[in-house]
């Protein structure tokens, strides 16, 4: 059993604090050559920032960027999904369409690892949606199809039964999933539903659904964001699948790298969070949305994922030691991978300032969720399509649970 030491090192390590931290260890250490698979161009990052800057000129001309969130997703193809939810949560009271809210939210995001570069969700309308758009629209109707729901007079719910019943095939016909149509990850999205429905089932509330965080937080005036993603990381933790503990506190999306420092049992761990994170900007605008205020959002880190590390090593502010090492399929676990996202998070926090430069910003108007938006991951996404037909730089084989 875990002592009250190991609980003190978890928490340490679910901190962003402790992401920025060792992150920027990493980094100068990579800066100093010590890295064994990266070096730094920081030459490139003002390269790097122009190309952001152009991107989000593009996307976003007066500058009235929204939050990178999973609600951006919902807009695919032109399309107001959140009104559509609002029409039919009209009936509830605000309480009950914030919970609502959270739900889908919850849901989705866990859903939103990579489907892989031949999947695809067609809607009734014949419009086709792939990759994060896909996983989105799919999830969004998956949920108001009351899939996550073990009520049927309440379908715009998730509940620990709809969840713990939820079948491979019920997602995959959810999904469109067949041989021509094929989803990587599949089984991993189905494993990730029943152990959150078991985890909120064990919950003391009772109520067994997501959408109980709102009402844990949202119910006490303003909330900082890295107190959501607290609660995200502290009340999610038992459904994450890997193996990386403490004693017997599962860590989520952190992963060991032998040279990050750290008092007693954190040594060597690389805290990174990226899907608790990714769900904690997604949280944002359902707070918000319910009257409550989110403040401190540079609380959170810019997120370790494929698209905004691919636009480093695609900008070249990150370069292989060995261009070989991009032939092989990697895990989330091997060490390579580790650094490039903690890479990725430590020159995220200095490319921001530089892009906010060059379209005339400040950190109040432009915090980092919007920076991200803009942004860096739309870039990622450019140069990605440019380079490779959308496909990342490096291959990590996925389960479906942190990318």
């Amino acid at each position: 059993m875990s002592g009250p030491v190991d609980g003190d090192v978890v928490a340490a390590l679910r901190s962003t604090v402790a992401v920025r931290e060792r992150s920027r260890f990493l980094l100068e250490r990579a800066r100093a050559g010590e890295s064994r698979w990266f070096t730094v161009d920081d030459a490139a990052l003002a390269r790097a920032a122009d190309d952001v800057a152009t991107v989000t000129r593009n996307r976003y001309p007066d500058l009235d960027i929204p939050f990178h969130s999973r609600w951006r997703h919902f807009e695919a193809g032109g399309i107001d999904r959140r009104a559509e939810l609002d029409t039919l949560l009209a009936g509830a009271e605000p309480g009950e369409r914030a919970r609502g809210m959270v739900d889908l939210t919850v849901i989705s995001v866990l859903l939103d690892a990579g489907a892989g570069p031949d999947w695809g969700y067609r809607e009734a309308s014949g419009a086709r949606y792939t990759r994060s758009e896909g996983l989105g629209v799919a999830s969004w109707h998956a949920f108001v199809s009351g899939l996550f729901s073990c009520d049927p007079a309440h379908p715009l719910q998730a509940d620990a039964d709809g969840l713990r019943a939820l079948t491979e095939a019920q997602l995959a016909d959810a999904f469109q999933v067949t041989p021509d149509n094929p989803m990587v990850g599949l089984a991993g999205r189905v494993m990730l539903m029943h152990r959150l429905g078991d985890t909120l089932a064990a919950q003391s509330d009772g109520t067994g659904r997501p959408g109980t965080l709102f009402d844990r937080l949202g119910s006490s005036g303003p909330v900082r964001a890295h107190d959501i993603l607290e609660e995200v990381l502290v009340s999610l933790s038992p459904i994450w699948p890997s193996h990386n503990m403490i004693g017997d506190i599962p860590l989520g999306d952190c992963w060991r790298h032998e040279s990050v420092p750290g008092p007693g049992p954190s040594a060597g761990w690389m805290p990174l969070h990226k899907l608790s994170q990714w769900l904690t900007y997604s949280l944002i605008e359902p707070f918000l949305w319910a009257g409550v205020e989110v403040t401190d959002l540079d609380g959170l880190t810019g997120l370790p994922e494929y698209r905004n590390g691919g636009l480093l090593l695609d900008s070249a502010v990150l370069r292989l030691r060995d261009p070989a090492l991009a032939e092989r399929d990697w895990t989330p676990a091997d060490e390579l991978v580790v650094e490039w996202r903690a890479l990725t998070v430590a020159l995220l926090d200095e490319l921001a300032p530089l892009v906010r430069e060059r379209l005339g910003a400040d950190a109040q108007s432009m915090p980092l969720a919007r920076v991200l938006e803009g942004g860096t991951w739309a870039a990622g996404r450019v140069s990605a399509q440019r380079l490779r037909g959308g496909s990342p730089p490096l291959r990590v084989v996925s389960d479906g649970t942190v990318f």
